[in-house]
């Protein structure tokens, strides 16, 4: 097995992973994060679960990345919603060496939170929609539970939950609970806005009012910034004496209508900063209760709610701890952190060990580094690439830059979360007016009032913004700062609608490459700023591979891509991936029926089962999609199916083009 020059050799390998609407896997060895890797980067699916961890690819990932086998793990701990797995882990474990535990999913939260924050000790709040209910927690997990009121309740899961920590252990100290209620799977009608029974439940209403889909709450954080409330805190919830929630729906017949944004405009911008308000309100009550609580002066901050950087900034400026850390991946995926910690933390407590990992995570790349090799070979196997330069990357790129470049830039190990830190990140000038117009309209295809991060070196922060003096550093893109005045018009890309921006700020300890890119960007232009924004297109995962970079590079307007040591574009030749040719690369295809109530047909489903370099992946296929893949024989072009096609599909080659990018990403075909 390989062992790092930094890592214990003696030390235990222990896997976590997270099974939950954004799976993940995490390898420790000892107390070190080895590596770590969402299943979405490798499936090529947006919030891919992770079921099984025998049948995962994150897990299969992690291994191979160390070089190890599964009877070199000591322990295997999932972090889970229900209670299904704690009930039968017999099931989970199967074939899996060593012990296996199944821990409850806010305290997955809390530990992967804490165990990166570099405190000895702290107080933990989790935040979030749903996690596990309460019913199936263990009895440590139910110490001072409060019970949120919630209208339609159904079955109460936790939303809240506030821990002490110190060394190994996390100590429950209040336990908020609540329903869910406009989850996935209870959307009835689908349209409108829905009940909610949490702060992240209200918020996900109205990402689902507003966009037709409850998990896009990121969207309604930028809306929020283009107007202002326009229904009370008071009408959405209010805090009861004993510090429960009381959550309100008089409101929600207002939004009823099936009407999607940019319909009805107005009104959900009005809707967007109301719940915003309401989430900065309610969280900043829940920081005070949780100094209240511990009495502790650092605070561990973690749960879906703690990606809102508008609330965590208002949190952070309002002093109520001496210290704050944000998760980097203070979502799902984050829980695979706490599950491999936790596994670890027990092994060592069983060998009566101390805990000694106190160091702060101030990046985000826990993926496998790419050798120059495997860069090469990606190279040598797609068509339509154009080497520019191996010599002075960094220079030559920063020179792009400045010339109007857009430029996808892969360095080193990917992030774990939804943030692109300079890892697997897109580039450009954030100088031109135009700027952001033109990345949206040629790479991300996404809505135009969402915001572009400003990445800066850190020293320049302050010349640039109005950041808090006892906390200017902004290190994964988790807080938002107000512009200088004087300095807005000199960046407008990165100019959010309220004059702020999403910062993330360098230190070149942590980003050398990054750090150096803009410090050479600051000499040529004398502004310290890049725009930098997720290696990807709307509704795809951020990519992972080199080969995923590559074939971004030819399905978008990407202008180059950056490798550590080379820089390549699109041969002028190369049009369109319409005009290659391409080959099922999948193992089985199988319709499936799915039966309903009273053993009656309810749906069809199509199955595939795919090879990926991490081992099988299942998906179920749209019909257009399987209609793709029905043709495809390896001699006929993208334009030659399209002409075949387009009479009964309705694709054009926009479409077409989309489809055959997303089924390569999902490694359902392989271009020749």
């Amino acid at each position: 097995m390989k062992v790092g020059p930094n890592l214990d050799a003696s030390a235990p390998w222990v896997l976590g992973y997270s099974a939950s609407h954004n799976g993940a896997a995490c390898l420790l060895k000892g107390e070190a994060i080895v590596v770590a890797i969402q299943e979405e980067r490798l499936s090529g699916e947006k919030r891919a679960r992770i079921t099984n961890p025998a049948d995962s690819l994150a897990v299969n990932y992690c291994l191979q990345a160390a070089g190890i086998q599964a009877e070199d793990l000591s322990a295997v701990v999932g972090a889970h919603f229900s209670g299904q797995a704690m009930e039968g882990p017999a099931f989970w474990a199967a074939g899996w060496p060593g012990s296996f535990e199944v821990i409850p999913h806010h305290y997955a939260h809390a530990v992967g939170a804490f165990a990166t924050s570099g405190f000895d000790d702290a107080a933990v709040l989790v935040i979030d929609g749903q996690g596990g209910f309460e019913s199936h927690l263990p009895s440590a997990e139910r110490r001072n539970v409060l019970r949120a009121e919630t209208p339609g309740f159904r079955r109460a899961s936790e939303i809240i939950t506030i821990y002490r920590a110190e060394g190994h252990s996390l100590t429950c100290i209040e336990k908020h609970v609540g329903d869910w209620i406009p989850a996935m799977e209870r959307l009835t009608p689908h349209y409108g806005m829905q009940s909610f029974g949490s702060l992240g439940g209200m918020y996900a209403a109205a990402a689902h009012a507003i966009f037709g889909d409850a998990m896009d709450s990121g969207k309604v954080m930028g809306l929020s910034a283009l107007g202002r409330a326009t229904i009370p805190v008071d009408a959405l919830f209010k805090i009861r004496e004993d510090g429960a929630f009381t959550f309100f729906d008089s409101f929600v017949a207002s939004f009823s209508s099936t009407e999607r944004w940019p319909n009805n405009r107005d009104a959900f911008i009005g809707l967007a900063a109301s719940v915003q308000t309401a989430v900065e309100s309610g969280v900043v009550a829940l920081a005070r209760r949780a100094q209240f609580l511990t009495g502790l002066p650092r605070l561990c901050y973690t749960g879906g709610v703690a990606l809102n950087a508008v609330a965590n900034e208002i949190l952070i400026r309002e002093k109520i701890f001496d210290s704050v850390f944000l998760q980097p991946a203070a979502e799902d995926s984050g829980t695979a952190i706490g599950a491999a910690y936790h596994g670890a933390w027990t092994l060592l407590d069983q060998c009566g060990a101390a805990r000694i990992n106190y160091a702060r995570a101030v990046h985000d790349s826990a993926g496998r580094r790419y050798k120059a090799e495997e860069i090469e070979t990606a190279l040598s196997q797609t068509p339509g690439i154009e080497v520019v330069a191996r010599d002075g990357v960094i220079e030559r790129t920063a020179a792009l830059l400045t010339e109007g470049a857009i430029v996808g830039w892969f360095d080193g190990g990917s992030e774990l979360g939804p943030r692109a830190l300079g890892h697997r990140s897109l580039l450009c000038d954030p100088r031109p007016s135009g700027a952001k117009e033109k990345m949206n309209l040629r790479v991300k295809h996404r809505e135009p009032f969402r915001p572009f991060a400003p990445v800066i070196l850190e020293e320049k922060t302050e010349t640039w913004f109005d950041a808090p003096a006892h906390d200017p550093f902004s290190p994964v893109m988790l807080r938002v700062f107000p512009f200088l005045e004087d300095r807005k018009s000199a960046v407008p890309a990165v100019v959010h609608h309220d004059g702020t921006g999403r910062l993330q700020s360098l230190r070149r300890t942590t980003h050398p490459r990054l750090y150096e890119l803009v410090e050479k960007f600051d000499r040529l232009t004398g502004v310290p700023i890049i725009l930098n924004t997720s290696f990807n297109v709307m509704g795809e995962p951020i990519i992972e591979t080199p080969a995923d970079a590559l074939w971004s590079l030819l399905y978008t307007a990407i202008d180059y891509c950056v490798f550590e040591n080379v820089i390549v574009r699109r041969a002028p030749s190369f049009k369109s991936i319409l005009d290659l040719t391409a080959r099922r690369n999948i193992r089985s295809i199988r319709a499936e029926t799915i039966l309903g109530d009273a053993g009656a047909e309810s749906e069809r489903r199509i199955s595939v089962e795919a090879k990926t370099p991490w081992g099988l992946k299942r998906a179920h296929l749209h019909p257009t999609a399987f209609a793709v893949l029905s043709n495809l024989d390896g001699r006929t072009t993208g334009r030659d199916l399209l002409k075949k096609l387009a009479p009964t599909t309705g694709l054009d080659e926009m479409s077409m083009s989309a489809l055959l990018h997303a089924l390569r990403r999902r490694y359902h075909i392989a271009f020749d």
